[in-house]
């Protein structure tokens, strides 16, 4: 007897991927929703931000209570180590009256004036010798004996030249930036991987192409080092150039309080002086941060 193919109970129609015959073998796994997936990258985020921002607070708060403790035990006489009180009374009064930010603008101004004059030479000076073997030939064992010099070793000569006014501070803290701004500059170039350069010629990029192209991209990384170093070089210098000679600036105020045995106002002052060399740290992190995006975009 002939079999027909259409007979349902000899050859039974094949399973479809909508009615499955295997039952839950073959049903697909439900995926997790994006939403979800976010919101568990945004937990585990703050976790380790707040675990950072609890491990970083743990000294302070040794060293508060410390300090606290000390002064409430008198410990210590007040007329050496006042009270965290008496330091926040201190620091109120000169806030109010606008003291201590005048004093944080004349040491602002100076550091940026020394940034933009130090800043420049050591671009100057790091993008000729990286990029010049011969400029750095006649300049680098120059540059570099003249850089193992510490700030305080360039002031006598200074005073001779410049005198003891305002071009002596800039001056002094414009080269406390020159010298880590030209080197990592410098290591920057030097550091381009040579397969980026080749890159460059076989396509024949211009002088310029390949500056703004090749080599400005690659040496960003070095070009932020250099020039965070140089900012808080600066801000260090400036300090310390204020506690030598000058008549305005936080480290001025140092000074002056200190001779005045006004020990809380020398604590307002560290203060300060702290809290703007972190805002700047981080504004300089901010801004590095900005221009990522423009050095992938340029390669």
């Amino acid at each position: 007897m002939a079999v027909s193919a259409d007979d349902i109970e000899i050859f039974p129609p094949a399973a479809t991927a909508s009615t499955p015959s295997t039952g839950l073998a073959q049903r697909p796994a439900t995926p997790v929703p994006p939403s979800s997936q976010r919101l568990r990258a945004a937990g585990s985020s703050l976790t380790s931000a707040a675990t950072t921002v609890l491990l970083g607070a743990l000294l302070p708060s040794l060293i508060f209570g410390l300090w606290w403790l000390t002064a409430d035990r008198g410990w210590i006489a007040e007329q050496i180590l006042p009270s965290p009180a008496f330091v926040w009374e201190s620091l109120l009064i000169v806030l109010d009256t606008g003291e201590l930010w005048g004093h944080v603008v004349f040491s602002a101004k100076r550091v940026a004036w020394s940034l933009l004059i130090g800043g420049s030479a050591g671009l100057v000076l790091g993008f000729g010798m990286g990029l010049s073997r011969t400029f750095k030939a006649y300049v680098f064992p120059t540059f570099d004996v003249l850089a193992q010099l510490p700030v305080l070793g360039w002031i006598p000569l200074l005073i001779i030249f410049v005198g003891i006014e305002e071009p002596l501070k800039v001056s002094a803290v414009s080269i406390a930036v020159v010298v880590p701004v030209a080197l990592s500059t410098l290591n920057g170039i030097a550091n381009i991987p040579s397969t980026l350069l080749e890159v460059g010629r076989v396509h024949r990029f211009t002088g310029w192409q390949t500056l703004t192209r090749i080599v400005l991209p690659a040496a960003t990384p070095a070009l932020f080092t250099g020039l965070r170093q140089g900012v808080m070089q600066a801000w260090l210098s400036v300090i310390f150039v204020e506690l030598l000679s000058s008549s305005e600036g936080l480290g001025f105020l140092m000074a002056y309080s200190r001779s005045l045995s006004q020990i809380d106002m020398v604590i307002v002052a560290m203060f300060a002086i702290g809290v703007v060399g972190i805002l700047i740290e981080l504004g300089l992190r901010l801004i590095e941060s900005r221009l990522q995006g423009w050095r992938r975009n340029a390669f």
